[in-house]
Formats: C-alpha cells, sequence, structure tokens
C-alpha cells in the first residue's frame, strides 16, 4: 500500500500552516511524516492506534471528516504525538484523496472550525 493518490489542501489550511510554521519551525516536515504514516496506517491498512477519529454531528453530505490527536510535532520537544497540534480532514475512498482543511494548535483554540467544514462540504 502506497501513497494517496492525491493530498490537497483548502487555501485556509495554508494559511493555518503558515501561522504555525512562525512557532513551530520543523511543522511542514512533521505534516509530510504524518500523512505518509499515520494516515497510510488508518486508511490504507486499517490499523487503529487511537490517533484518528470521524467528526461526528457535522451537516455535510456524503464526505467524512476527520480530526488528528496525534501529531508528533519535532519543535514541541518531549511532547510526542501529544504534541496539541490537531489536524483536521478528510479521505475520499473513491478518489483516494485526502483534503487537508485545517491544521490548529490547541493551546490556540480549543475545537474544529465548524464554519469553514460547512462552508466546503455543505450538504
Amino acid at each position: 500500500m502506497g501513497k494517496f493518490n492525491q493530498v490537497s489542501h483548502l487555501p485556509e489550511f495554508d494559511k493555518d500552516l503558515k501561522r504555525l510554521l512562525k512557532r513551530f519551525k520543523t511543522i511542514e516536515d512533521d505534516l509530510e511524516i504524518f500523512i505518509e504514516k499515520e494516515l497510510i496506517l488508518y486508511h490504507k491498512l486499517n490499523i487503529d492506534n487511537k490517533g484518528v477519529f470521524p467528526i461526528p454531528g457535522l451537516p455535510v453530505k456524503d464526505v467524512k471528516i476527520y480530526k488528528a490527536k496525534k501529531f508528533a510535532c519535532r519543535s514541541l520537544r518531549g511532547k510526542g504525538v501529544q504534541s496539541g497540534i490537531r489536524i483536521i480532514y478528510t479521505y475520499l475512498k473513491s478518489t483516494d484523496t485526502i483534503e487537508l482543511i485545517e491544521i490548529y494548535y490547541k493551546g490556540d483554540k480549543e475545537n474544529e472550525d465548524r464554519k469553514r467544514i460547512s462552508r466546503h462540504y455543505q450538504k
């Protein structure tokens, strides 16, 4: 099982990433590793290491939105996968595509931007 067919991101995700990059210098590399390891395990090999969860109660149709809570950020030394970085994304099995929606640091905000999710994936 190799890579995903495509990994894309919303423009807002890029802004989130740019903002976090100022504080967490390794986050771009960490994100690549996360996609190659964690997401392949979860979506392609069906191995659940309790790091990825579907987000319930969203007003979206035909797509599952996931929150990844286990994200190893090397800039946050000593924290391992409990870094507090959260990634919101969708996986479209039919096209084997990951679409990154949001990335944030839990110390900055508590939860995902449900308005952003609704705006892009409204029923």
